[in-house]
């Protein structure tokens, strides 16, 4: 697959600084936090190490190392304070209040995301979707206020904009996230099904779903091969 290169761009002056920890360890912690979101919710008041390792898949060490990074420790007895875990994580993961972030599509996939993301409250929170069809635009969608795509840059300074997410076709994907980084939007999430390049001082995601569910359906095909033992 082609891989579509959007312009460069300079680092602001004002930028901050990448989170201090490598990228898995940041995907694991906010598995831990929803995890314990429902441990909490179902009246636990302490955790151990092997208790996130058997729910999140990884291993109890593991768990420690990464709980080490927040600087949160717990009771060799006890273990953790489950409700002091989450805060410890959440002071290492998120600002004082979740960054604005805003959609670009609201096609099916699109409504889809705001509809997923609609009274959940992560590290982001949608302040804003933009579309081309002026169907679509000043409508409010799932919670989302919709605006033109011509509206971008306004929007992002207005509602102090840090995050995009990509939901367009193939062919505007990387228009899109060029605009939104001149925007001054610092992370991008795309879920357009081709891979983009970011511009310079931008931190981007992609989330290709056609990829994981080709390997998955691989994985499930080779294994159910090797208990039938055809060929």
């Amino acid at each position: 697959m082609k891989v579509i290169t959007v312009d460069a761009l300079e680092w602001p002056d004002d930028a901050e600084p990448m989170p201090s920890a490598p990228e898995k360890t940041l995907e694991r912690l906010s598995l831990y936090r929803r995890l314990l979101v429902t441990i909490v919710s179902d009246g636990r008041r302490h955790v151990h190490s092997h208790d996130l390792a058997s729910l999140s898949g990884f291993t109890a060490a593991q768990v420690r190392r990464d709980l080490m990074v927040v600087g949160y420790t717990g009771n060799p007895a006890r273990g953790y304070s489950a409700e002091g875990l989450v805060e410890a994580i959440g002071t290492f993961l998120d600002g004082p209040e979740p960054e604005a972030a805003a959609l670009v599509g609201v096609g099916n996939l699109g409504r889809a995301i705001l509809a997923y993301f609609l009274g959940r409250r992560p590290g982001a929170r949608l302040v804003a979707a933009f579309d081309i069809d002026p169907a679509k635009v000043g409508r409010v969608i799932q919670g989302c206020r919709c605006y033109s795509i011509e509206e971008v840059e306004r929007r992002v300074h207005d509602h102090g904009i840090r995050v995009g997410l990509i939901a367009v076709p193939a062919n505007a994907a990387a228009g899109v996230a060029d605009r939104l980084a001149r925007a001054g939007v610092r992370g991008l999430l795309n879920f357009a099904p081709v891979p983009l390049r970011a511009p310079a001082g931008v931190y981007l995601e992609q989330m290709d779903m056609t990829t994981w569910l080709e390997k998955v359906a691989c994985f499930a095909r080779n294994e159910a091969i090797g208990k039938d033992g055809n060929q």
